[in-house]
């Protein structure tokens, strides 16, 4: 077993503080109160204003798509991107079980129905592999898309979730629901800056979508983005999150349900300037992620890194503990010491609300449930 105090006192001194260690704090070091001030001066401070068209500019070119459109958060983001593909009510979405909870509530504030589906251990997201041994046994391909066999409901979308920054297989992923017909939005909300084969994380599915929450790499407090290569998509979830409002001189016309989900122009001034830093906060937390791992490899805990042909942002670095009973004694020694640690994500299936979906065995998703642990991953 680690020595635990060992691990506490080399995460103080990466730090240079014997003070509260969080697990993840903003860094405020560019233009934000700059950009802030202009808004404040320019009173376009809610969702009409040019740092909004700025910020869906900077998250085209930094994702490589077409098209980006601001949204108030990444859970709204992904509600959003579900409909933009053609998921309606009483459809069925295959993702996995170990993801923030917002992934499945996203499903269902559309009243669609969640098929949790195991995750592989070298990503700690959705496998390919477990995908294609759901399909093959329940699958029913059809000419108008794919049908769950035993329920009888189609599965109108698959929700791999790059969990912390880690890159899923997308190339198998993407290939398994393109035969089956199934369009692929990728929960791309921990992964800003993150690369699978070259390519950044958000631009390979039909759908990506980020989250600029206030523990994210870049944050703006509340803020989200939908981005596609489809312009037609992506115009249309422009329309739909601006109250499906029809542009008129001075008449007010909706012509179908739309959403109030614009990011305010405040929030994205105060992205923008986050997003200029970015190559900087990536380069500090890869060189956190270098120096974890030296330490590691050293003292008995496994550091997980990024794959062969990915990059990860490494926005939440974690640990891999022996069993459930390390994790336990490992988040209690940390947090009773100043530093801040908390485990992966409780299963979805195991919550009230998501307890009867349908899902396949989770050995890996359980084994990782008991045994991962982030660490501190702020900005130094």
């Amino acid at each position: 077993m680690a020595d635990f105090n060992t691990v506490i006192s080399y995460i103080k001194t990466q730090y240079k503080t014997e003070n509260f260690i969080p697990l993840h704090a903003p860094h405020f070091g560019g233009n934000e109160k700059k950009y802030l001030l202009e808004t404040i001066d320019s009173t376009f401070v809610s969702s009409v204003g040019a740092y909004v068209d700025q910020f869906e500019g900077m998250m085209q070119n930094i994702t490589q798509t077409n098209k980006a459109v601001a949204v108030v958060n990444g859970t709204a983001g992904i509600q959003v991107a579900l409909r933009l593909v053609g998921v309606k009510a009483g459809d069925e979405v295959l993702t996995q079980a170990l993801t923030f909870v917002a992934t499945a509530n996203a499903i269902a504030y559309l009243n669609a129905i969640p098929v949790f589906l195991d995750v592989d251990l070298d990503t700690m997201g959705l496998s390919p592999r477990a995908v294609t041994q759901f399909l093959e046994e329940f699958g029913d391909l059809r000419e108008d898309g794919c049908y769950n066999k035993k329920t009888g409901k189609r599965i109108s979308a698959c929700i791999p979730m790059h969990t912390f920054g880690f890159p899923v297989h997308l190339d198998e992923l993407v290939a398994v629901c393109t035969f089956w017909k199934i369009p692929v939005v990728e929960d791309a909300a921990e992964s800003l800056g993150s690369e699978y084969k070259g390519q950044p994380t958000g631009s390979l599915g039909k759908v990506g979508v980020f989250s600029f929450n206030g523990n994210k790499i870049v944050t703006c407090g509340g803020g989200g983005a939908i981005v596609t290569n489809d312009i037609f998509i992506g115009e249309k979830g422009k329309y739909l999150t601006t109250t499906a409002k029809i542009p008129h001189p001075y008449e007010y016309v909706h012509d179908e349900m739309g959403y109030n989900f614009r990011m305010p122009n405040l929030n994205a001034a105060l992205a923008c300037a986050q997003l200029e830093q970015l190559n900087g906060f990536l380069e500090n937390k890869r060189k956190l992620a270098n120096e974890y791992q030296s330490f590691f490899a050293s003292n008995g805990l496994k550091f997980r890194t990024e794959m062969p042909e990915t990059k990860a942002n490494y926005w939440l670095m974690c640990v891999e503990l022996e069993n459930k009973s390390e994790r336990d004694l490992f988040l209690q020694t940390t947090n009773a010491n100043g530093v801040m640690t908390r485990p992966i994500w409780q299963l979805m299936f195991r919550l009230p609300m998501y307890s009867n979906c349908q899902r396949d065995q989770q050995l890996n998703a359980e084994y990782l449930e008991e045994r991962i642990v982030n660490i501190p991953s702020s900005v130094r």
